[in-house]
C-alpha cells in the first residue's frame, strides 16, 4: 500500500496547477480519478481495515495539493470564500471516491473525471446572486438546536 501512495503522490506532484485555477482543477480531477480508478479495491480494502485518521494522514499529500490550489483560485477570485477551506476540500476527497456509480454501472469510468470536475466547480464557484453567504442565510434554514445556539450567544 505504501508503494501505492508513493507513486500516486508522484503523479500527482507532476500536475501542472499554474495558469488557470479552473482548468488546473480539472487537470487534478483527471489525473487523481485515474489513480482512484486504478486502485479500486485497494482504497476498498483500506477503508475497510484503516481507522479514519490513518486514512485522512494518507491522503495528506493529495490533500494540501488541493488547499494549494483552492487558495490560487481564491486569490485570483475565482473559487469562493464563503466556505471553509476544509470543506472544500473534503468536498472534493469525498466526490472523487463516491465511486458507487460506477461498481454499479450507472457511470463509465472514463467518463467519471468530467463529471467529477463539472461537480466540483459547481461547488467551487459562486454565480452572481446564485448562492448566498452560509453566514448571511436566513434564519429559517437553520435547524432548530442551531436557531438556539444563535439565540443564546447572540449571533
Amino acid at each position: 500500500m505504501t508503494l501505492a501512495i508513493g507513486k500516486g503522490n508522484q503523479a500527482l506532484e507532476a500536475v501542472d496547477l499554474a495558469g488557470d485555477p479552473q482548468l488546473a482543477l480539472a487537470r487534478l480531477v483527471e489525473a487523481s480519478w485515474h489513480l482512484v480508478d486504478q486502485a479500486r479495491a485497494l482504497l476498498v480494502a483500506a477503508q475497510k481495515e484503516l481507522p479514519p485518521g490513518r486514512i485522512r494522514e494518507l491522503h495528506s499529500g493529495p490533500a494540501a495539493r488541493v488547499e494549494t490550489l483552492i487558495a490560487h483560485g481564491r486569490a485570483e477570485g475565482v473559487f469562493r470564500t464563503d466556505l471553509p477551506l476544509p470543506w472544500l476540500v473534503n468536498a472534493l476527497h469525498s466526490v472523487m471516491h463516491s465511486a458507487d456509480e460506477i461498481r454499479s454501472g450507472n457511470l463509465a469510468p472514463d467518463r467519471a473525471a468530467a463529471y467529477i470536475t463539472a461537480t466540483v466547480l459547481a461547488a467551487f464557484t459562486r454565480r452572481a446572486g446564485r448562492s448566498p453567504s452560509p453566514a448571511r442565510r436566513r434564519d429559517t434554514h437553520a435547524l432548530p438546536q442551531e436557531r438556539s445556539a444563535k439565540r443564546r450567544w447572540g449571533t
